[in-house]
C-alpha cells in the first residue's frame, strides 16, 4: 500500500515545533495526490494548515497507533522516525517511570536523577539466565546477554557505555560490573569480584569531579577487562584509561570542583596520619577553590575518604603506599599555593611558605625548584644560556609540573590496581566495559572536546558496521533477498582528523617548531584543508575552525591546542624531580620505554593503518598518544562482540523525571540511536512471526482462511489479499518482514473491522431494545383500548328493564344452582359414607391380620431365642466347667508337686541333721575312750617320770598356769568360735583332740605342728560352714520364689474378687429388672382394665346413636385385642423371668465357684505360712542345740595363738548370720504387710460393692420416674409398642453384655493356657513345643555393619525393590538394629551404628544433590520415620500416648538417644531444604511460561509486535513449551512421589506450600519486570491459572496447607490489572484491597500497565499520584521483588507409628541375610 493512502481522516501526524521539537496533530480531511495543503487539528483544539509541495510532497511523519506507544523496543514501532522515538521515550520515562528502552541492539538509559529500587540482588537473579527480549529493558539484561554469549560462543564481549557528562555512564558501567560479580562468583579465597567492585570508588575519587552538568563526572575514559576462566568465573581484571583531563588539576570553571580526592583529604586534615601534610580546608588552597563552592549537596567528603581508604586496603594496597599517595596529593595542593611575583621585566621569583612545604614533602631542593621555575636553559651552538622567564610562563611551568605529577600519580594508582586485580590462572575469555565520554559540543570547544569527538567518530563507525552486519545476518537467516542499504559512513571525517596532512598530523608538525603558535597552525589548516567539504572556516572568527561530525557541526577554538598537545615540562624540572629523595616521586620521572602494542595478546588488523610519527627520536605528543591508544581500543572492540548502552541526560537542571525534548533529541542524534532507526527503516523494520501475525490479525481472516490447519500458509493468503503490493512485505522462514507503515495499515484495517463489529453489535442491541419498548407500548395500548371499548359498550346497552331482567335471571340461576348442588352433595355424601364404611372395615381387617402375624412372629421369636439362649448357656456352662476343672486339676497338681518337693527337702535335711548328730555322738564316745586310755597312760608316765622330779613338775606348773591364764583371757572369743559351728559333736571332738595332744606333748615344736594342723582343720570347717550358708541362701531364694507364686495367686484372687461384685451387681440388676417388669405389667393391665371400663361406661351413657354404637363395637374389638396383647406380654414376661432366673442361677454358680477358689487359695496361703513357720522353728531348734556346748570352753586354752586370725573370720560369719536373720525378719514383715494390704483391698471392694448397690437403687428410682413419665402418654398402642421395643433392646444389650463376659472369660482362659505353656516350657527342655515369638529386633555382627549401611542406604534405589515394600521399611530395619544394640547394652556398637547411619544418609543426599528428586523424597521420608521411631520408643511419656502396650514394652531400656535425635533432626531439615531446592529447580522453568505466557483462556489474548531484541534472542533453538498443565502435572508428580514414599501429610503440606510460594513469587517478579505482561487480559489469564491451582489443591485435599494464601499477592496483582483505574473511587478500592502488595509494587504495576487494544485506556500519571498519596500511610516492605529464596520454617510433627516391629520381615531382595530376627 502506498504511503500517501495512509494520510486519511482521523489519522495523526507529527509536525515540527520550536519548543517541543515535534507536536501531534490529527488529519481533518483525507489527503489526495496534488493537494497543496494538509488540514490538521492540533491537540489544543486549533486547526492548522500544513503546506505541501504538490510536485514533491514532503508530508509530515505519521504517528504510530496508541497500541504501539510505550513499547520496550523502538524497532517495534510501525513508523520509525525521530518524533516516534522521542515520543516513545517520553511516554516510558514520564508516564511509566521506566528509564530503560531498547533501540535495536542499543540500550537507551535515561538518567532519572533519583534512586530507583531496580538494582537489588533479587533483580539480578531475576535477569540471570533469561533471554534478553523476555524481560523489560535493563542494564542487567545487556550484561546477561554478554555473559551468555561469552559462555555459548566462547568469544570475548564488550559493553560500550557512552553519553555526555551527567547522563549516568559511570553508574551504568558500575552496575554492569556488579552484575558480573554477582552471577559469576570466583569461588576462591581472593574474592576477585569484590576487588573489581572496590576499584570503582578509587577511580572515581582520583578521576571524577563535579561539573556544571554532573556532580560525579568522569574526566577520563576507562576500559575495564574482566577476565573469566573456563568455568566462566571471574579470575581477574585489567583497566585501561584514556585522556585524563589534567587541566582540571590547575583550573576549574565556575560551580565546578577539582578531583574528589583533594576535597576528601582536606575534610580529613585533622587525622593524626595527616598532621605532617599540613593540610587545611579546601577553600584555603588555590587548586580547590577556583570554582567557588567546595561542597556538593548530599555528599560527605569525610565519609567518602573513609570508603576510599577502605577500598585501598581491600585491594591489598598497604598503608605505606596510601600515605605516599596522600603525600604527593598534598604537595600538589601546596604547589598550587606557591605565589610567583614579577620582579622586573620578564623576570619572576616565587616567595611563599608553601614552597618549603612542597619541597619537604617531595624531598627536592627548594633552591633548584625556585631556580628552574623562574628560569629556562637555552642551549646554543657554542654556549648554554640561562634566561629568566616572565611571570606568566613561570605560572604555566608551575601548573605544568602539578599536572605532570598528578598524571603520573594517576597512572601509578591504576597500575597498582591492575596488579592487585591479577590472580594466578589462565584467562579463557573476558568482557570489557568501556565507560567513555560521548559526543560533546559546548560554547567554547577546545583540544579535549576535539579528542573526545574524534574517539566518538571511531566508535560510531564501528557501531554502524556492526548494525549493518547484524541486519545482513538477520536477512540471510530468513532467506530474504539482501539489498545494499545506504547508511552514513563517517570515514571521511576520520580521514580529515587522522590521515596524512590531517588535523592531528599538522598539529604535531607545528608542535615541532619552537616558535610555533596556535595561529600559525590554524593558518596551515586553512591552507591545506579548505577544499575538504567537512572542514569549514567560521565567517566571524579567525581563531576557530568547524568540523562536520556525524552528529552535528562543532566549532573549535584553536587557542591552547599546541600547548595541550605538547604537554611540555622543562627538562630541568624533570631532572629535579628525578633526583628527589622521595623514591615514590622519583620513580615517576624515570625514563622507560612503554610499548603498549606488545602488552596485549589480541592481534587484529585495524580498519585503517595508524599514522606513524615522522621522527622516532622526537617526543610523542598527546594527540599521537591518544591516537595510538584509540587504535588499540578499536582493535580490541573489533575482536569482541559489542553491546551498546547509550545514556541520555533528560534535562540540565538534574530534576527527577523531567523530560526536555530538545536536549534529548540532541543526544539521540549524537549517540547514534537515530542512525540505527534510519538503517532499520530503510529495509523491513517491522518483523512478525507467523504465530504472532495469526494471533493478532485473525480478525481480518475469513472463515475459510481461519479453518486451514497450516497457519503459515493462512498468513500468506491473508497478507496477499490485504496488501496488493508484494514489495511491501517479504516472507521469511519464521517471520514476515514489513516495510515501514505496513503494520500501521494492518492496524488500521483491524481497527476498522473492530469498529464495524462494534457498530453492528450496537445496531442489533439498540434494535432489540427498541423492539422491546415498542412491544410493551403496543400491549399497553391494546389493553387500554379494550377497557375503553368495553366501557363504551356497557354505556350503550345498559337500561332499567335490562337491569330487572338481569337481576331476575340471577335469582333464578341462584336457586337452580343451589338445588343442583344440594342434590350432588347428598349423592356424594352417601357415597362417601359407604366408602368410609368399607374402607374402615378393610383397614380393621388389615390391622387385625397384621397384629396376628406379629403375634405369631413373636411366638416364633420367643421359642427361637429361648432355644438359642439355652444352647448358648449350655455351651458356656460346659466350657466354664471344663475350664474350671482343668484349671483346678492343674493347680492341684502344681501344689502337690510343690508340697512333695518341700517335704522331700525337709526330710533330706532332717536326715542329714540326724546323721551328723549320730556321727558327733560317736566321735564323742571315741574321744571319751581315748581320754580314759590317755589317763591310764598318764598314770604310768607319772610313775616313770617321778625320776625327773623338779624339772617336769615345774614345767607342768608353768604350762597349767599359762593355760588358765589363756582360758580367762579368751573365754569370749571361744564362745564366738563356738557359735560358728553348726554341729556340736565335731566341736567337742576337736577340743578333746587338742586338749589330749596338749597334755601328751610338752614340746614346743610338737605344739607348733599340732597348731598348724588345727588351723587347717578350722579352715576346712569354715569352708564347710560357707557351703552350708550357700545352701541356706538357696533355700531362702526358694522361699522367695514360693512367696512370689503366692503373690501371683493373690493377684489372681484379687481379680476374681473384683469380678464377684460385678456378678452380684448384674444379679441384682436382673432381679430389679424382673421386679420392674412385674410392676410394669401389673400397672399396664390395671390401666387397660380401667380404660375398658371407662369406654364401656361411655357407651352406656349414649346408646341411641348408631355411629357411637359402631364405635363401642370397635372398642370391644380393641378390648379383645388388648386382652390378647396382655396375654402375649404375660407369656413374654414369664419367658423373660425364666431366662433371667437361669442367668441368675448361672451367675450364682460362678460366684460360688469363685468363692471356693478364693477359699482354696487362702488355704494354700495358710499352708505356705505354716511351712515357713516350720522352717523358722527348725532354725531355732538348731540354734538351741548349739547352745549346749559352753562347758567345753575350758578345754580350748591352747588356741591362744589363733586369736588374731579367728577374730576376722568370726566377725565375717557374724555379719553374714546377722544379714540372714534380718532378711528373714524382713520377709516376715513384708508378708504381714501384704496380708494387711489384701485385707484393705477386700474392705475397699466391700465399700465399692456398697456404693454400687446404692447406685443401683438410684438407677431404680430413676427408672421408676421414667416409667411414670411414659405412663402419661395418650395412646395405648404406642405405649405397648415402645415398651416392647425397649424390652427387646434391653434384652439385646444383656445378650451383648453376656457375650462380652464370654469373650472376657475366653481371653482369661487363653492367658491361663499361655501361662501354663510357658511354665511347662521352663520345666521341659524340648524346644519344639515352644512357638517362635519375635521381639522386633534384628541381630547383626559388628563386622557386618558396613554391609548393612551399604545395602540398606547407599545401594538402595527408590525405583527398585523398595516400590513393593511398605513405606519406611529401611527406617524400621535400622531402628530394629538399634534396639538390639540397646538390648545388649553395647554402647560402642550403638554409637557406631548411629554414626554410620547418619554418615550414610549424608553421603547419599550429597551425591543426589540437584539430581534425584525421588531419592531425596525417599530419604526425607525414612529419616523422618527413623526420627519418629527414636521418639516413640524412647520411653518418654509425651511420645507414649498413642502407643500400644507391646510398643511400650519394646521401648529402649539402656541408652538415651536424645543427642542423636537432635543430629537426625538437623539432618532431616537439611534434606528437606535440598528436597525443596531440587523441586524448585525442576518447577522453575515452567512457572513463567505456564502462568504468564501460555493462553489458558483461548481467544482473549492479542499479541503485539515485538522488537529487535525479541526477534534476535540469544537462544536460537526452540525451547520446550510449558503450560499451566505442565505445572499441575509437575506438582502431581511431586505429590504422588511423596505419598508413595509414605511421607507424613504435615510434611507434604509444608512442601506444597513452599512450592506455591515459589510459583506466586516468581510470577509476580516477572510481572514487575515485564511491561508486556501488565494488561487486563493477562490479569484474566493469571486469575484463571490461580483457579486451576486452587482446584488442584482441592483435588489433592491440601486446602489445610494454606498454600493458596501464598498466591494472594499474585491474585491481587491480577485483580489490579483488571480493575478500572480512572476515578477516585477506583483509587480507594486499590488502596483498600491490595493489602498484600507494597506501595512500590502497586505503583510499578500501574506505571507498567499497557493497553492491548485502542479501546483500552492508559493509566494517567495523575491517577498514579493519587494512589501514591493514599498509600503513604501503608507500612510494609519497600522492595520491588519478592524473595524467591525465602523458606518457611519447617516443622517435623511427631506421628506415632502403628507398625508392629515383631511382624516385619526383611525381603530377600535387600541382601540382608546376615540379619537375624530375635
Amino acid at each position: 500500500m502506498a504511503v500517501l493512502e495512509l494520510y486519511t481522516q482521523y489519522n495523526r501526524v507529527w509536525i515540527p515545533d520550536t519548543e517541543h521539537v515535534w507536536k501531534s496533530a490529527e488529519i481533518l480531511r483525507d489527503f489526495h495526490s496534488g493537494d497543496n495543503v494538509l488540514d490538521l487539528l492540533l491537540e489544543d483544539g486549533t486547526e492548522c494548515r500544513f503546506p505541501v509541495d504538490p510536485s514533491k510532497p514532503q508530508l509530515p511523519p505519521l504517528r504510530n497507533p496508541d497500541i504501539l506507544v510505550g513499547e520496550n523496543d523502538l524497532t517495534a514501532l510501525s513508523y520509525l522516525h525521530e518524533p516516534a522515538v522521542l515520543h516513545n521515550l517520553k511516554v516510558r520515562f514520564v508516564e511509566s517511570r521506566i528509564i530503560y528502552t531498547y533501540c535495536g541492539i542499543i540500550l537507551v538509559a535515561v538518567n532519572p536523577y533519583k534512586q530507583l529500587p531496580v538494582y537489588g540482588d533479587a533483580i539480578i537473579h531475576a535477569y540471570s539466565g533469561q533471554n534478553m527480549g523476555d524481560m523489560d529493558p535493563h542494564i542487567f539484561a545487556v550484561a546477561e546477554e554478554a555473559y551468555k554469549q561469552m559462555a555459548r560462543n566462547h568469544k570475548n564481549q564488550s559493553i560500550i557505555v557512552s553519553g555526555e557528562s551527567g547522563a549516568g555512564k559511570t553508574v551504568s558501567a558500575r552496575y554492569a560490573m556488579r552484575y558480573f560479580a554477582v552471577v559469576s562468583k570466583s569461588g576462591s579465597q581472593t574474592r576477585v569480584e569484590d576487588k573489581v567492585l572496590a576499584s570503582n570508588p578509587i577511580t572515581e575519587a582520583i578521576g571524577n569531579a563535579k561539573t556544571t552538568r554532573n556532580d560525579n563526572s568522569s574526566r577520563f575514559g576507562k576500559y575495564t577487562e574482566i577476565s573469566f576462566d573456563r568455568r566462566y568465573r571471574i579470575i581477574g581484571a585489567n583497566m585501561r584509561t584514556y585522556l585524563l583531563e589534567k587541566s582540571r588539576v590547575v583550573f576549574q570553571a565556575d560551580n565546578e570542583r577539582n578531583y574528589h580526592i583533594f576535597y576528601q583529604m582536606c575534610s580529613s586534615a585533622n587525622l593524626p596520619e595527616f598532621k605532617n601534610l599540613r593540610l587545611s580546608t579546601a577553600d584555603k588552597f588555590r587548586y580547590t577553590c577556583m570554582g567557588g563552592d567546595t561542597t556538593i549537596e548530599g555528599v560527605d567528603d569525610k565519609k567518602d575518604m573513609e570508603e576510599t581508604r577502605r577500598t585501598f586496603s581491600l585491594l591489598g594496597l598497604k598503608e605505606a603506599f596510601q600515605l605516599d599517595v596522600f603525600r604527593v596529593l598534598a604537595a600538589i595542593l601546596h604547589l598550587g599555593n606557591v605565589e610567583i611575583r614579577s620582579s622586573g621585566d620578564d623576570r619572576s621569583s616565587p616567595s611563599d611558605p608553601h614552597l618549603a612545604v612542597f619541597c619537604e614533602l617531595l624531598g627536592v631542593s627548594a633552591e633548584g625548584l625556585v631556580r628552574w621555575l623562574c628560569h629556562r636553559r637555552i642551549i646554543l651552538v657554542a654556549e648554554t644560556v640561562v634566561k629568566p622567564v616572565p611571570r606568566e610562563r613561570a605560572v604555566n611551568a608551575r601548573d605544568a609540573l602539578a599536572k605532570q605529577i598528578y598524571a603520573h600519580l594517576f597512572d601509578c594508582i591504576i597500575n597498582r590496581i591492575n596488579a592487585a586485580l591479577q590472580v594466578p590462572g589462565k584467562q579463557h575469555a573476558f568482557i570489557g566495559v568501556l565507560d567513555i565520554y560521548g559526543f560533546e559540543t559546548f560554547d567554547i570547544n577546545s583540544f579535549e572536546q576535539f579528542c573526545i569527538n574524534y574517539a566518538n567518530e571511531k566508535l560510531q563507525q564501528q557501531f554502524n558496521l556492526h548494525v549493518f552486519k547484524l541486519e545482513q545476518e538477520e536477512y540471510m537467516k530468513e532467506d530474504i533477498p539482501w539489498t545494499l542499504i545506504d547508511f552514513y559512513d563517517n570515514q571521511p571525517v576520520i580521514d580529515l582528523i587522522e590521515a596524512k596532512m590531517g588535523i592531528l598530523d599538522l598539529l604535531d608538525e607545528e608542535c615541532l617548531f619552537p616558535q610555533g603558535t596556535d595561529q600559525s597552525w590554524l593558518q596551515k589548516l586553512y591552507n591545506y584543508l579548505d577544499a575538504n567539504p567537512l572542514f569549514e572556516k567560521p565567517r566571524l572568527s579567525n581563531e576557530a575552525f568547524v568540523i562536520q561530525h556525524f552528529a552535528d557541526k562543532v566549532e573549535y577554538q584553536c587557542r591552547g591546542f599546541l600547548e595541550k598537545n605538547r604537554d611540555a615540562l622543562y627538562e630541568e624540572l624533570v631532572d629535579l624531580m628525578r633526583g628527589s629523595e622521595f623514591p615514590f616521586l622519583a620513580n615517576f620521572f624515570q625514563e622507560e620505554e612503554r610499548n603498549t602494542a606488545t602488552s596485549k595478546s589480541v592481534k587484529v588488523r585495524p580498519a585503517r593503518p595508524s599514522v606513524k610519527p615522522a621522527n622516532k627520536q622526537l617526543r610523542t605528543s598527546v594527540g599521537d598518544k591518544f591516537r595510538s591508544s584509540l587504535s588499540l581500543l578499536m582493535e580490541t572492540l573489533n575482536a569482541t562482540t559489542p553491546h551498546y548502552v547509550r545514556c541520555i541526560k533528560p534535562n540540565d537542571e538534574k530534576l527527577p523525571f523531567e523530560y526536555d525534548s530538545r536536549r534529548v533529541v540532541q543526544q539521540l542524534r549524537a549517540c547514534g540511536v537515530l542512525e540505527t532507526i534510519r538503517i532499520s527503516a530503510q529495509s523491513y523494520p517491522s518483523r512478525w512471526t507467523y504465530i504472532e501475525f495469526y494471533s493478532r490479525y485473525s480478525i481480518l481472516m475469513s472463515h475459510l482462511e481461519a479453518d486451514l490447519n497450516d497457519k503459515k500458509q493462512t498468513c500468506k493468503n491473508v497478507l496477499q489479499r490485504l496488501i496488493q503490493d508484494s514489495n511491501q512485505y517479504k516472507f521469511g522462514r519464521t517471520k514476515i518482514f514489513f516495510r515501514a507503515g505496513q503494520v500501521a495499515y494492518l492496524e488500521k484495517l483491524r481497527l476498522d473491522r473492530l469498529r464495524g463489529a462494534c457498530v453492528t453489535i450496537q445496531k442489533h442491541v439498540r434494535g432489540w431494545s427498541q423492539r422491546r419498548k415498542y412491544l410493551a407500548l403496543r400491549q399497553a395500548a391494546i389493553i387500554l383500548q379494550q377497557y375503553i371499548r368495553g366501557k363504551r359498550t356497557i354505556r350503550k346497552t345498559v337500561s332499567a328493564a335490562m337491569l330487572k331482567q338481569g337481576w331476575a335471571a340471577v335469582v333464578i340461576q341462584r336457586h337452580w344452582r343451589g338445588y343442583r348442588l344440594r342434590q350432588v352433595y347428598h349423592v356424594v355424601r352417601l357415597a362417601s359414607i359407604t366408602i368410609q364404611a368399607f374402607t374402615r372395615g378393610w383397614m380393621a381387617r388389615k390391622r387385625y391380620k397384621k397384629m396376628l402375624k406379629e403375634h405369631k412372629a413373636l411366638v416364633l421369636q420367643k421359642y427361637a431365642r429361648a432355644w438359642l439362649a439355652r444352647r448358648r448357656f449350655q455351651t458356656m456352662r460346659r466350657l466354664v466347667l471344663n475350664v474350671q476343672l482343668s484349671y483346678r486339676v492343674q493347680q492341684l497338681r502344681k501344689k502337690v508337686e510343690e508340697q512333695n518337693k518341700e517335704n522331700r527337702g525337709l526330710m533330706e535335711r532332717l536326715t542329714s541333721l540326724a546323721s551328723s548328730h549320730s556321727q558327733t555322738v560317736d566321735r564323742l564316745q571315741g574321744l571319751e575312750a581315748q581320754l580314759e586310755k590317755s589317763s591310764n597312760q598318764k598314770a604310768s608316765l607319772e610313775a616313770r617320770e617321778k625320776k625327773a622330779k623338779e624339772d617336769a613338775s615345774q614345767v607342768s606348773i608353768e604350762v597349767n598356769a599359762q593355760i588358765i591364764k589363756m582360758q580367762n583371757q579368751h573365754c569370749t572369743d571361744i564362745f564366738l568360735v563356738k557359735a560358728t559351728f553348726s554341729q556340736p559333736g565335731q566341736f567337742i571332738q576337736i577340743v578333746n583332740e587338742l586338749f589330749l595332744g596338749r597334755i601328751a606333748e610338752n614340746n614346743i615344736d610338737i605344739q607348733r605342728q599340732d597348731h598348724e594342723n588345727e588351723v587347717e582343720t578350722l579352715k576346712e570347717e569354715i569352708k564347710r560352714l560357707k557351703e552350708e550358708r550357700v545352701s541356706l541362701q538357696g533355700k531362702i531364694e526358694e522361699g522367695e520364689q514360693l512367696n512370689a507364686d503366692l503373690q501371683e495367686q493373690v493377684i489372681q484372687l484379687t481379680k476374681h474378687v473384683k469380678v464377684i461384685p460385678e456378678l452380684r451387681r448384674d444379679l441384682n440388676n436382673l432381679q430389679n429388672q424382673k421386679n420392674n417388669m412385674d410392676r410394669k405389667m401389673k400397672q399396664q393391665s390395671e390401666q387397660a382394665k380401667s380404660t375398658v371400663f371407662l369406654l364401656c361406661y361411655e357407651s352406656e351413657l349414649t346408646p341411641d346413636d348408631s355411629e357411637r354404637i359402631c364405635e363401642a363395637e370397635d372398642l370391644l374389638v380393641v378390648f379383645e385385642s388388648l386382652q390378647k396383647a396382655t396375654r402375649v406380654l404375660e407369656n413374654h414376661q414369664r419367658e423373660q423371668k425364666e431366662r433371667y432366673d437361669t442367668q441368675v442361677e448361672g451367675l450364682t454358680l460362678k460366684v460360688d465357684h469363685l468363692q471356693n477358689e478364693n477359699s482354696k487359695l487362702q488355704n494354700l496361703f495358710q499352708e505356705k505360712s505354716n511351712v515357713n513357720e516350720n522352717i523358722r522353728q527348725e532354725v531355732s531348734r538348731l540354734s538351741s542345740e548349739n547352745s549346749i556346748i559352753p562347758e567345753l570352753k575350758l578345754q580350748v586354752s591352747e588356741l591362744q595363738r589363733q586369736k588374731q586370725e579367728l577374730e576376722g573370720l568370726v566377725e565375717e560369719q557374724n555379719r553374714e548370720l546377722a544379714e540372714i536373720t534380718n532378711t528373714l525378719h524382713r520377709r516376715i514383715t513384708e508378708e504381714s504387710a501384704q496380708r494387711r494390704h489384701f485385707e484393705e483391698k477386700a474392705e475397699e471392694l466391700e465399700e465399692a460393692k456398697r456404693e454400687l448397690d446404692g447406685r443401683v437403687e438410684e438407677l431404680e428410682e430413676e427408672n421408676e420416674h421414667l416409667k411414670r413419665q411414659q405412663l402419661m402418654e395418650n395412646e395405648v398402642k404406642m405405649k405397648l409398642r415402645h415398651e416392647t421395643s425397649r424390652l427387646t433392646a434391653e434384652n439385646m444389650d444383656f445378650e451383648e453384655m453376656l457375650d462380652q463376659k464370654n469373650r472376657l472369660i475366653k481371653k482369661l482362659q487363653n492367658q491361663i493356657k499361655s501361662l501354663e505353656m510357658s511354665q511347662k516350657g521352663t520345666k521341659q527342655a524340648s524346644p519344639s513345643a515352644i512357638p517362635k515369638e519375635y521381639l522386633g529386633m534384628l541381630e547383626y555382627k559388628r563386622e557386618d555393619e558396613p554391609r548393612l549401611i551399604q545395602n540398606i542406604i547407599l545401594d538402595l534405589k527408590p525405583k527398585g525393590v523398595v516400590v513393593n515394600m511398605i513405606p519406611g521399611l529401611p527406617a524400621y530395619i535400622l531402628f530394629m538394629c538399634v534396639r538390639h544394640a540397646d538390648y545388649l547394652n553395647d554402647e560402642m556398637k550403638l554409637k557406631s551404628l548411629m554414626n554410620a547411619v547418619i554418615g550414610g544418609i549424608k553421603k547419599v543426599i550429597m551425591v543426589s544433590y540437584h539430581k534425584d528428586f525421588e531419592l531425596l523424597s525417599f530419604w526425607l521420608s525414612n529419616t523422618y520415620q527413623l526420627l519418629n521411631c527414636l521418639k516413640q520408643y524412647s520411653g518418654e511419656e509425651e511420645f507414649l500416648k498413642q502407643s500400644t502396650p507391646r510398643q511400650i514394652k519394646n521401648c529402649l531400656k539402656n541408652f538415651d538417644l536424645s543427642e542423636h535425635r537432635q543430629i537426625l533432626s538437623d539432618l532431616a531439615i537439611h534434606i528437606y531444604h535440598q528436597f525443596i531446592t531440587t523441586t524448585e529447580k525442576a518447577l522453575t522453568p515452567a512457572i513463567v511460561p505456564g502462568m504468564l505466557e501460555h493462553e489458558s483462556l483461548q481467544g482473549i489474548s492479542s499479541m503485539k509486535p515485538t522488537g529487535f531484541r525479541k526477534r534476535s534472542s540469544s537462544v536460537y533453538e526452540d525451547s520446550e513449551t510449558y503450560t499451566i498443565s505442565s505445572i499441575l502435572q509437575q506438582l502431581s508428580v511431586f505429590h504422588s512421589t511423596m505419598n508413595h514414599h509414605g511421607m507424613d501429610q504435615g510434611l507434604v503440606r509444608q512442601a506444597i506450600k513452599q512450592l506455591f510460594f515459589l510459583i506466586g513469587a516468581t510470577t509476580l517478579n516477572n510481572i514487575m519486570l515485564r511491561k508486556d505482561m501488565c494488561s487486563c487480559r493477562k490479569g484474566m489469564q493469571i486469575r484463571c491459572n490461580i483457579s486451576y491451582l486452587e482446584e488442584w489443591l482441592k483435588e489433592k485435599e491440601l486446602q489445610s496447607s494454606n498454600a493458596i494464601d501464598t498466591l494472594r499477592p499474585l491474585s491481587q496483582a491480577a485483580w489490579l490489572l483488571q480493575v478500572n483505574k480512572s476515578t477516585d473511587d477506583d483509587a480507594k478500592d486499590i488502596a483498600e484491597k491490595c493489602t498484600e502488595l507494597n506501595p512500590v509494587q502497586i505503583v510499578k504495576i500501574l506505571n507498567s500497565y499497557t493497553p492491548i487494544d485502542d479501546f483500552e485506556k492508559r493509566v494517567t500519571s495523575s491517577f498514579v499520584r493519587k494512589v501514591q498519596g493514599l498509600l503513604q500511610d501503608h507500612e510494609g516492605s519497600t522492595q520491588l521483588m519478592l524473595d524467591t529464596d525465602y523458606r518457611f520454617q519447617v516443622m517435623f510433627p511427631f506421628c506415632s507409628s502403628s507398625q508392629a516391629l515383631e511382624l516385619l520381615q526383611v525381603p530377600n531382595s535387600l541382601h540382608l541375610d546376615f540379619l537375624n530376627r530375635i
